[in-house]
């Protein structure tokens, strides 16, 4: 694939503290790799991840269709995973596959102390721990700790450069040499060992080094915007103060009122809160997933919060 991407694909490796890693197209692609190596290797098809895990809701059972895996269940979809929850796990797996952060409640993070014990046990129990890390850019300021330091935990890694740093598309694995290297061959087996993948990867480049340093800064916006949105009524940020600089907002009312209020103000102002509202387990209570990053740069906290008020109003 050229000396654009090796570099590249090197350089991702030093930053996440392991010993090679390879860009793939799409971290569906990635994931799935990752836990097949890991089955083979420990002669098991089973894996364990949260009820929410971007795997079980977002890529149509890719891993069981195409490789044949088996996935269970660990923890609630309310609530993050818990060492208690790993703990009554009866049967034997391959991986434990951990999101950080849980997007889909909010984009929680687990205490640090708490990450570890999970990790613990996982490997005592002799379970390869692989890292969802498709948001793992943005966790990094809640822990205060390197993004090598978060990836030590893991045997393996997947990390996203379209999402919080803005690229084109494309990923990366990394993990131990002989990990990679296996991992490239069932990147071509996938197809994804493109001719011109180099554009993915120089677009990935420009959003590290832009926007990567600007993850600490989103994150401290986040935490005061979030708890000024949760005063408002009819509003609830979860989790308040956000631990990333992405978290949910839930709105009571009827979503078409909701919708149409949001799309007013863009029309009228310019300023697009929110395209749709998803509905929830509650009647009339809608959400959104609020990221913070340079498409709010341009408007004050004050002004976010007027918006909120208008529509809920």
């Amino acid at each position: 694939m050229g000396d654009i991407v090796e570099r590249f694909e090197r350089r991702i490796a030093a930053e996440l503290g392991k010993e090679a890693a390879v860009f793939m197209p799409s971290g569906t692609m990635a994931q799935q790799i990752a836990l097949r190596i890991w089955s083979d290797r420990r002669g098991l098809k089973t894996f364990a991840y949260h009820p929410l895990s971007h795997l079980n809701l977002h890529e149509s059972q890719a891993f069981s269709m195409l490789h044949g895996l088996r996935a269970l269940h660990v923890g609630a979809p309310t609530r993050l995973m818990e060492v208690a929850d790993f703990e009554a796990l009866a049967d034997p797996i391959a991986a434990l596959l951990v999101e950080l952060p849980q997007r889909e409640i909010g984009a929680q993070l687990p205490e640090w102390d708490d990450l570890l014990a999970l990790c613990d046990l996982a490997r005592a129990r002799g379970s390869r721990l692989h890292l969802d890390g498709a948001r793992l850019w943005e966790s990094a300021p809640h822990y205060a700790k390197s993004h090598a330091q978060i990836a030590a935990l893991f045997d393996s890694v997947y990390v996203s450069f379209y999402k919080g740093l803005g690229a084109i598309a494309g990923s990366a694995l990394a993990g131990d040499a002989d990990f990679i290297r296996e991992a490239r061959v069932w990147q071509h087996r996938h197809g994804g060992r493109l001719i011109s993948i180099y554009p993915l990867s120089l677009s990935a480049q420009r959003g590290f080094e832009q926007r990567l340093p600007k993850m600490a800064a989103y994150r401290e916006r986040a935490r005061v915007l979030g708890p000024k949105l949760d005063e408002i009524r009819g509003i609830i940020v979860v989790p308040s103060p956000p631990h990333t600089n992405t978290f949910h907002v839930f709105m009571h009312g009827e979503a078409e009122t909701l919708e149409g209020r949001a799309h007013g103000i863009a029309r009228d102002r310019g300023i697009w809160a929110f395209a749709r509202l998803a509905p929830t387990v509650m009647p009339e209570v809608w959400k959104w997933e609020f990221v913070v990053g340079d498409s709010t740069a341009d408007v004050s906290d004050d002004e976010i919060v007027t918006i909120a008020r208008e529509i809920v109003a």
